[in-house]
């Protein structure tokens, strides 16, 4: 491949780098949802993604009600990492912070994602195609 024809292929490619970020902050969002809906886990929590200007080297999910230890049963350090990822994306900012309460993590974060997705012709199944990488009881 020539120079030249990369460069000319690049704003196709950044369209479509764009686009799977798109569908991997929308599988990310809507699998952590679905796993905190089957474990039954609700009300407000604080995320607070990694951020090396305050010496927070790993993301925290804070419950400010309801139960700490059920959280950090339920999502690891690296679920915490893509979920603000996502999280990011989906409110097109460089945030670091978000409160939002368990319940509305889908109905909040996806329809963004999903009309994002859409308007560029990519079928978004009900399905999140992504593994869940829950670890079982106790098995950290």
């Amino acid at each position: 491949m020539k120079l030249s024809d990369l460069l000319a292929s690049r704003p196709v490619l950044l369209r479509q780098a764009h686009l799977a970020n798109a569908a991997l902050a929308y599988a990310t969002v809507d699998a952590l949802a679905r796993r905190a809906r089957a474990a039954r886990l609700r009300g407000p929590v604080r995320l607070l993604a990694a951020d090396a200007a305050v010496e927070r080297y790993a993301p925290q999910l804070i419950a400010l009600a309801g139960s700490q230890a059920a959280l950090e049963e339920h999502f690891d350090e690296a679920d915490l990492f893509r979920l603000a990822d996502a999280l990011a994306f989906a409110a097109e900012s460089n945030a670091v912070e978000f409160e939002f309460t368990l319940e509305e993590l889908p109905t909040r974060f996806l329809p963004p994602l999903r009309a994002l997705l859409r308007e560029a012709g990519v079928e978004v199944a009900s399905e999140s195609p992504v593994t869940d990488s829950r670890r079982t009881p106790g098995g950290r």
